[in-house]
């Protein structure tokens, strides 16, 4: 797909960009004109999506971020300045997900995914906030779930964090729509990326069988879908929840 220069002028960071989703973001986001930092804390994995990325005629560089760490953010977000003068784009990918119902999830894991999934994308919008708003047409982009619109048995906590960024991102929206930050959700139904591990034959029909198009996504299908929320085709959209997800919403 043609998409030109549509992000030409811009300088975004991506958390967990090392890969699956987040990958897909810096790939996509460089090949539309952007300056990207790829941030994530698998340094190997980041460094050589970078790479690449600059050996194909982008433009990307990689900075260590442990999103549960205000530090790290506020370090990233200096890199970024540094390395490219600005930052008018972000984009709160990085994710993580395991099972656990109302009875069978832990402290420990409840906390976890909290901070993960929840914490680190208000630790994100705070540490960048103030860059952005200095550009005078920013975007920020929360990657949420379709899991944060629909419930399910058995993630309890998944879904509480998810459905908290949905809101989170509604909220954040409104209070910075005069100021010149918009702010939006996007939803990723199953999306074949290496969080699904190894699926069974059988699984991976069960999964199948459950979508309205008949197969899961590409990380690159939800790339396309931030690319339009940070380009300045969306210059009127802020707010919204965006759902890629083959019809499963819909359902």
């Amino acid at each position: 797909m043609e998409i030109g220069s549509l992000l030409k002028g811009k300088t975004a960071l991506v958390t967990g960009a090392a890969s699956g989703i987040g990958k897909g973001h810096v790939e996509v986001f460089a090949r539309a004109g952007a300056q990207v930092v790829a941030a994530d804390i698998q340094e190997d994995q980041g460094k050589a999506v970078v790479d690449a990325v600059n050996a194909a005629g982008g433009d990307a560089q990689f900075v260590r971020l442990d999103v549960t760490r205000m530090a790290d953010w506020k370090a990233a977000v200096a890199f970024a300045v540094s390395a490219y003068g600005q930052l008018t784009t972000l984009v709160n990918n990085a994710g993580i997900y395991h099972p656990g119902g109302v009875e069978d999830e832990t402290e420990d894991g409840w906390n976890r995914m909290v901070a993960v999934n929840q914490t680190a994308v208000w630790y994100g919008m705070k540490a960048a906030m103030p860059e952005l708003l200095k550009t005078g047409n920013a975007a920020i982009v929360n990657i949420s779930s379709l899991y944060g619109l629909i419930g399910s048995p058995g993630s309890l906590s998944y879904h509480a964090t998810k459905a908290a960024v949905r809101l989170m991102s509604k909220s954040a929206a409104l209070e910075y729509v005069k100021r010149g930050v918009r702010v939006n959700s996007v939803h990723p139904g199953q999306i074949r990326t290496p969080i699904l591990g190894n699926l069974t034959a059988e699984l991976d029909a069960q999964i199948k069988a459950a979508i309205p198009m008949g197969d899961m996504g590409r990380p690159e299908d939800i790339a396309y879908g931030s690319l339009y929320l940070c380009s300045d085709l969306a210059a009127y959209v802020t707010g919204v929840e965006l759902p890629i997800d083959g019809g499963w919403s819909a359902a």
